[in-house]
């Protein structure tokens, strides 16, 4: 069968794929940035790469009509505050769009919708499923609360919490129930679903067997670390500032925040489990979705993260249109530097970021990411999703990686973090050395007084991270 997948770059679209691929299905991957789609060589042969952006309907012609099936895992929730609209104008079009092939079905995850009064992010999840299900194929529709898994939002939103506040004073949806459901479980729920025609124009919700508050999650989450943890609700706690708490405590962009707070004061449980008989799938339990999410993070097991999903929920572009740093109106700060070894420089160079550090003055680069988070940046709690491997497209700190080439020695990154204008900083190996360049095109006067205000710090910020990477005292600097 040939199937679409829409989000292959996306945090459920990426381990989707490989299950997909595994039981003889052909896939059509539709990405809004090729750029940024690195699938392992293993599937490559049986997968296709259409560049797809559903809110331009000129690239919606380049779905294939001999399509069986489709899944729509697309959402725009965290990248911009008008994301109803788009997701409403991003169904139509999609649904569109199928209309013209030979598709049997879609497959749509969406949210818990059952309570009567909805939040604008889970009215808006209501609101596409309404569009898509006016299609002339046949629409299934899978319902899922929070979903915990290694690199999942509200897995990683959770450990912030809990591993950073050993008393928090919290709000009072802390109260408020859900059905957590693991990653591993909505997978299967997904591909099991595939032209299953007991599942045709019906809606089913997803969940685990545990039906916990959020207050339970977290303290279950402590139980699982051996963590002891005190929580006190209040209720004199506004929305906007249980956003601004979650925002600032945890790796999460405040559009997110924003939109899981209001989220969260409904109750999201399942209405009946149906589904698990027609497809013969029995749910693990919170606990066990723990100890399966922090294996795959012991073993550096990651598959993907919801950071590498979309573009920070602050910027939103294609990797090509920043790949070629621009030479003219630009400030540049170069240096340059011998290595040990090759490899053993690339390799640190690859581990740069998240807990590994920027091998200098790493106090600097976090006071840099608070004063990011203060003037709502995505600061540097996002870290990274591997230790060891960096692919275009993905979070690293308040960078974005925009082309990682080992074998050819070359890191670009683009700043994600709050700046009157655009930063990119390069790592080139060169006539066996390190090659380090910073570049900033400024925006207006603002943009030359921020470069000159920061420009002090770089002579031993740069230089220091420079010798930490080759390991080499003596660093040369062109400027």
């Amino acid at each position: 069968m040939r199937i679409l997948l829409t989000g292959a770059t996306g945090y459920i679209g990426k381990r989707l794929l490989p299950v997909l691929v595994e039981k003889g299905h052909t896939v059509v991957c539709g990405v809004r940035d090729p750029a940024r789609f690195n699938p392992p060589p293993s599937l490559q042969p049986h997968i296709q790469v259409v560049t797809l952006d559903l809110l331009d309907k000129e690239t919606l012609q380049n779905i294939p009509s001999d399509i069986n099936a489709a899944y729509y895992l697309v959402h725009s929730m965290s990248s911009t505050n008008d994301y109803a609209a788009q997701e409403q104008e991003s169904a139509i079009h999609f649904r569109e769009a199928i209309n013209a092939t030979n598709a049997e079905q879609v497959i749509y995850l969406s949210g818990i919708v059952n309570d009567e009064s909805l939040s604008k992010h889970l009215s808006s999840r209501k609101t596409v499923e309404d569009e898509l299900s006016k299609g002339n194929y046949h629409l299934t529709t899978l319902r899922a609360g929070v979903i915990i898994g290694s690199g999942s939002a509200s897995f990683e939103i959770v450990r912030d919490l809990v591993e950073k506040l050993p008393i928090m004073v919290a709000p009072k949806w802390l109260k408020t129930k859900c059905q957590p459901i693991g990653i591993s479980d909505v997978i299967a729920f997904l591909s099991q679903s595939l032209l299953k025609k007991e599942t045709y124009d019906d809606n089913f919700d997803i969940g685990g067997p545990d039906v916990l508050t959020y207050r339970e999650m977290l303290m279950g989450f402590a139980k699982s670390r051996n963590l002891k943890r005190t929580i006190i609700t209040v209720p004199v706690m506004t929305p906007r500032l249980s956003s601004y708490w979650l925002y600032f405590v945890t790796s999460t962009s405040y559009p997110l925040a924003v939109a899981l707070v209001n989220s969260m004061k409904i109750e999201v449980v399942c209405r009946d489990s149906r589904l698990n008989d027609i497809l013969g799938i029995q749910p693990i339990r919170y606990e066990e979705a723990l100890s399966r999410a922090f294996g795959k993070i012991e073993n550096n097991e990651i598959v993907s993260s919801w950071k590498d999903a979309q573009v920070s929920g602050v910027l939103h572009f294609a990797i090509s249109e920043f790949i070629n740093v621009p030479k003219f109106g630009c400030f540049k700060d170069q240096r340059q530097s011998a290595f040990d070894n090759r490899d053993a420089c690339l390799d640190r160079l690859w581990r740069i970021g998240g807990k590994t550090g920027w091998y200098y003055a790493d106090f600097l680069w976090r006071i840099r990411g608070m004063m990011d988070k203060l003037f709502g940046g995505v600061g540097l709690r996002r870290g990274r999703t591997s230790p060891t491997e960096l692919h275009a497209g993905d979070a690293l700190d308040f960078w974005r990686v925009l082309y990682a080439d080992k074998a050819e020695g070359r890191l670009l990154l683009f700043a994600e973090m709050k700046v009157p204008g655009e930063a990119w900083l390069e790592f080139r190996i060169q006539n066996e050395e390190l090659v380090q360049t910073a570049t900033f095109r400024p925006r207006g006067i603002l943009g030359r007084l921020y470069w000159y205000a920061v420009y002090p710090f770089h002579g031993f910020v740069f230089s220091g991270m420079l010798a930490g990477i080759t390991h080499n005292n003596k660093v040369n600097a062109k400027q």
